[in-house]
Formats: C-alpha cells, sequence, structure tokens
C-alpha cells in the first residue's frame, strides 16, 4: 500500500484529506509540524508527502528542504498564499507541486496519482550501468564488480548526474543548481572537491569511465567503450 504523509497544523484539514486519500485506498500518515513530520519519516517509509506552509516550529520550505536533504519522495506544497514569490519559493525549496488553499479533494488526488506516476518511472531508471559499474539511486550504492561502494551523498549524487548525462559538459554552475540546489550558499569549488574525491576513488579501480576536465567551462564524464 502506498503510504501518504500528511503535515498540517490544521486538524480539520489532517482529517478531511486522511479520509479521501483512505477511500481512495492510501494509507496516510498524519503529522501536526515538521518535527513530527521528520519523526515519522526517519521511522516509516513514505511514498508522497504533502506539506502545509504555514506551520509552527519549522515551515513548509524549510520542511522541503530538510526532506530533500535525506528522502527521494514527491513533495505538494499546501499554501493560503496564491503570489508568483510564493511559489518560486516553494519550488526553489525542492517541491514537485504546489495546490493552493482551498482546494477540491478530487484534484489532490489527481496530482497525488500524477506525480506517483511520475516517480515510479524515475525508480525504473534509477540504475545506471557503465561497464561493470552499476549505480544504483534506489538504494544509494556504487558496485565495482563484486565490490560494493557508499559515497558520501552529494559525491553520489554528482556521480549519478555525469553518468545519467555521458559526453555531456556541464558547467560548476550547472553543477551546483543540480547536485546542490538553487538555494547552495557556498562556493563553486566545492564542485573540485568532489570530482577530486570521485577521481581518487575510481581512476585507480576502473576504466569503464572518467572525469574530464573541459577548460574554462567544466566537467564531462566520458564513458569509454568495452
Amino acid at each position: 500500500m502506498v503510504n501518504i504523509l500528511i503535515v498540517d497544523d490544521d486538524i480539520n484539514i489532517l482529517q478531511v484529506v486522511d479520509i479521501h486519500l483512505t477511500e481512495s485506498g492510501y494509507n496516510v500518515l498524519q503529522a501536526k509540524d515538521g518535527n513530527e513530520a521528520l519523526r515519522i519519516l526517519n521511522e516509516q517509509a513514505c511514498d508522497l508527502a504533502v506539506v502545509d506552509v504555514m506551520m509552527p516550529f519549522i515551515d513548509g520550505y524549510v520542511l522541503t528542504r530538510e526532506i530533500r536533504k535525506k528522502y527521494n519522495l514527491p513533495i505538494i506544497l499546501l499554501t493560503a498564499k496564491n503570489q508568483i514569490e510564493d511559489k518560486e519559493e516553494g519550488f526553489r525549496s525542492g517541491t514537485d507541486d504546489y495546490l493552493v488553499k482551498p482546494f477540491e479533494m478530487k484534484e489532490l488526488r489527481f496530482r497525488i496519482e500524477a506525480l506517483l506516476r511520475r516517480y515510479n518511472k524515475q525508480t525504473e531508471d534509477s540504475t545506471i550501468r557503465l561497464g561493470n559499474i552499476t549505480i544504483n539511486k534506489n538504494n544509494y550504492e556504487v558496485q565495482n564488480g563484486d565490490r560494493t561502494i557508499i559515497l558520501p551523498l552529494k559525491e553520489f549524487e554528482l556521480l549519478h548526474f555525469l553518468t545519467s548525462n555521458p559526453m555531456r559538459v556541464f558547467s560548476r554552475e550547472h553543477l551546483i543548481e543540480q547536485v546542490w540546489g538553487l538555494d547552495y550558499e557556498g562556493d563553486e569549488r566545492t564542485v573540485d572537491v568532489h570530482i577530486k574525491r570521485l577521481r581518487e576513488r575510481f581512476s585507480k579501480s576502473t576504466e569503464d569511465f572518467q572525469i574530464k576536465t573541459v577548460r574554462g567551462v567544466g566537467y564531462m564524464l566520458e564513458a569509454n567503450p568495452r
């Protein structure tokens, strides 16, 4: 059964959404604030989160960022606001969709179904193979022959992005946006550091790919034919 996490400090909305989604065949988990939501996610696998923006302790934008750091699941933000600036902040936080209150339960269900289909398709395509190297985004593991390699999260995401787009040159700025997010405030040199670490990990153990520097532009992963 699909687990849907609903996060809202309005108990009436929690109950109404719970009733309708349960009738549609989903298993609903309720959280009244961001702290409770993070605790539930740590204890229970969830397939999608519906998050209210205006909440005490941790607002919906911050909660969305925290979810994005650890979990790969679709997120729908609920808000009473309808300004383009609020939507922009929501999408920059990492939400997949945005629904303005008051909303029709049928529309929420349609959006949930659409996001689940999209993420299921992404899951099917989340394993990448380059020769003896297998990169699995479902469990964040890299398999090199019989050896399993567990990478730090950002190294894994950087490697997964590059191997998903072989022979394409990406600037440091583009890699920052794709791996660290639009709200990242650090230095672009962090890309150089992570590339160096990936090279150190794989250059002596595999000839299936190379991460090359394109001077004045950025980086490119070259897959070597076998």
